[in-house]
């Protein structure tokens, strides 16, 4: 069999090794991924070997064919899946590092506040009784860097859409969508001194006067009846501990978003789903946010312009999806397959971060290693 042409240069991978955590050889003895180097005979070829796999998409007895081609490694394929199986922690740890770098240089949102996105996606073992993981992630803006990323099953409790499940700070700014609008979530966030902007679900947030009173919102909205006309209120929620000041923010869509917007309730409704109450298609006809941030100091069209942010983060899982070939799990046994998606999450991190430096021009086209540098 002659050689395979697309193998990796050796300059290339020098330049990938360069982008990797500085310790990520000592990483690896820590977290078992190197214990008995049957048939590697270091760290860097292990991790070679196992990018053929998660990187490449080859299947595991093409990658071992890729690492002897190569001569990286001289292993079958079974070889490959146990290697692959105690890689999880190694890969979740480089991930991490990666993260931690990518956050020291990152810009500040509007105000002097870190604009943040959060989201979370499926990705589906083949088959149909395959089971399902979710990844949650966060994105700082402008930058669209990676600043958090979760993975977890989707079977029992607590693996859902969950605001609490994102650690924030001081000044952050957090933008998600309707699955994430609940008051424990809120309060979560509130207690670290974050802010939030979220799409208003009716189901899962209750809203109170700042008297306690239930909040009526319907009579509220029926007053706006110009074109870009926004409508803001003061609000309570309440959270396990205490109640949280907040204000509602809405709308009007335009009559063709409206359509769409019923024409989807109608459809979900007729398909299975709960039935629609009236209420519900009054308020498609608006975009309805809840957010922390106070009036006196930004406006209700600032707080819609913000949110309309949060859609970059579906361009990253677009780009995952794609570019990273993340959109399905071909791993069935829970080890090995959180080990896949770690290694596609750093693979994402490591193309991410080689945008990151070829932004600073240098004559060379490579980051220095640490050796070098001495």
């Amino acid at each position: 069999m002659g050689a395979s042409m697309d193998l990796p240069s050796d300059e290339n991978w020098r330049v990938l090794l360069s982008l990797l955590p500085r310790d990520w050889q000592n990483l690896a003895l820590h977290f078992g991924a190197i214990e008995r180097l049957r048939g590697f005979d270091s760290a860097e070829a292990v991790l070679r070997t196992l990018l053929f796999h998660v990187g490449k998409g080859y299947s595991l007895r093409e990658s071992a064919v890729q690492a002897r081609l190569a001569g990286v490694a001289s292993v079958s394929d079974v070889t490959i899946l146990n290697r692959l199986r105690q890689a999880g922690p190694w890969f979740q740890r480089m991930c991490q590092l990666l993260l931690e770098e990518s956050g020291v240089t990152l810009p500040d949102g509007p105000a002097g506040r870190h604009v943040r996105v959060l989201d979370g996606t499926l990705v589906q073992e083949p088959g149909r009784t395959g089971s399902s993981w979710r990844i949650h992630y966060s994105i700082r803006l402008p930058s669209l860097l990676c600043d958090h990323l979760e993975l977890t099953s989707t079977r029992g409790q607590g693996t859902g859409e969950i605001l609490h499940r994102f650690p924030a700070s001081q000044g952050d700014l957090i933008l998600a969508d309707r699955g994430f609008c609940t008051p424990v979530g809120i309060e979560a966030l509130r207690e670290q001194g974050a802010d939030v902007i979220v799409r208003w679900k009716s189901s899962s947030l209750p809203l109170y006067t700042p008297e306690g009173k239930p909040f009526a919102l319907l009579p509220e909205l029926s007053q706006l009846t110009e074109p870009q006309q926004v409508g803001d209120w003061p609000v309570t929620i309440r959270g396990r501990r205490q109640r949280w000041t907040g204000r509602l923010i809405a709308l009007r869509k335009s009559e063709a978003a409206t359509r769409r917007a019923r024409k989807k309730i109608q459809r979900k409704a007729q398909q299975g789903g709960p039935q629609t109450k009236p209420e519900t298609l009054e308020y498609a006809a608006y975009v309805i946010l809840f957010t922390t941030l106070p009036a006196e100091q930004f406006s209700g069209a600032q707080v819609l312009e913000w949110y309309r942010l949060r859609w970059q983060i579906e361009l990253v899982f677009k780009r995952l999806k794609t570019l990273a070939q993340l959109g399905h799990l071909p791993k069935e046994e829970p080890d090995s397959a959180r080990s896949w998606l770690y290694g596609k999450l750093l693979v994402a991190l490591l193309a991410q971060k080689l945008i990151r430096v070829g932004r600073s021009i240098s004559p060379w086209g490579y980051l220095l290693s640490p050796q070098t540098q001495r």
